[in-house]
């Protein structure tokens, strides 16, 4: 829907709203100045888009459309979307151990439903249901790492501060740590981005995994102010982090494999130069290659690296040419 055709639509729902009898099609074709046709497309949307739109026919055998008044708002979107969305978000947030996000999810879907009809809450369900049953994630192979949710939460509750971060690592015989908590890389592997005061102003990782305590101190501290997130994300390849590793990265993809890797998100710095023999060249700058490598194996001989020399060092003599498929 363009621009121009949302705001006719919002104007469209407050008439109906404010309005006690109603909009109908001649009040439309005349707002508006549309065509009849027009007009029923437009309360078509109408009835798509909010909740709460009534259509009836008056003594005079013409129908119209109006928002029904009650103690919520006046414009109420339609749930299904919403309750997909929310169970979609709380489904995944328990996947990864999230559950004080899970528990917040679930408590805004049960708020969503209990303001609906009992009706509408039934179909609401039923069509979300009908959608995750036929949405399903697709498994990682091999072993997963398992977070402990009090340490997520206590990371949570750290970063909504912020707050310091009383922290063991790796093991429960290790010395406490004082961490200042800059932000969460959630991927295969999980991390903490901290600040370790007693080792400097650097930035570093922690995996969440081998946090095996933590406590949230009532001291709060100043974040860095120049540093990102999405910029500390960008370094690396994947998850891991080693600042020894970051510089240009280039690889070039054979001609059958081009199109293929073309629709790839690499890296948000990448840059591709089509080459003359339909091959493709690929650029970015970042870290990390050993997740590099595992990734850089499931192209068969379908991709060569140029630089760095130490990746291409790495993956020599891993191509094979008799995978069946791309990634």
């Amino acid at each position: 829907m363009s621009f121009s055709k949302a705001q006719d639509l919002i104007r469209l729902a407050q008439m109906a709203a404010a309005r006690r009898s109603g909009v109908s099609l001649e009040d439309i074709v005349a707002e508006f100045s549309v065509a009849h046709r027009t007009a029923q497309r437009m309360t078509q949307a109408l009835e798509e888009t909010f909740a709460n739109v009534i259509a009836e026919d008056g003594e005079d055998r013409k129908r119209r459309w109006r928002i029904a008044p009650g103690a919520q708002a006046p414009l109420q979107l339609r749930p299904e979307t919403a309750i997909e969305a929310l169970d979609i978000a709380g489904r995944e947030a328990a996947a990864a151990g999230r559950l004080r996000h899970r528990q917040a999810l679930a408590g805004l879907r049960d708020g969503l439903l209990a303001r609906l009809t009992h009706r509408d809450a039934a179909r609401a369900e039923a069509d979300a249901e009908a959608v995750l049953s036929a949405l399903v994630t697709v498994t990682r192979p091999g072993p997963r790492v398992s977070l402990a949710p009090e340490i997520l939460d206590a990371v949570t509750e750290a970063l909504r501060g912020p707050f310091r971060l009383r922290a063991r690592y790796k093991s429960a015989a290790a010395p406490d740590r004082i961490l200042e908590p800059h932000g969460v890389l959630l991927g295969h592997r999980t991390y903490l981005v901290a600040r370790d005061p007693a080792k400097g102003a650097l930035i570093r990782t922690f995996r969440l995994d081998q946090i095996v305590a933590a406590e949230v101190l009532d001291e709060s501290f100043t974040m860095d102010p120049g540093f990102s997130m999405a910029r500390f994300a960008a370094q690396s390849f994947g998850v891991w982090q080693d600042p020894a590793q970051f510089g240009p990265v280039v690889w070039r993809f054979a001609p059958h494999a081009a199109e293929r890797a073309a629709g790839f998100r690499f890296h948000p710095s990448q840059r591709f130069e089509p080459q003359a023999d339909g091959g493709l060249i690929l650029r970015f700058e970042a870290a990390g290659w050993l997740e590099m490598a595992w990734h850089l194996y499931q192209w068969g001989d379908a991709v060569e690296v140029l630089e760095p020399e130490g990746l291409r060092a790495m993956v020599a003599g891993h191509r094979r040419p008799d995978f069946d498929a791309m990634p």
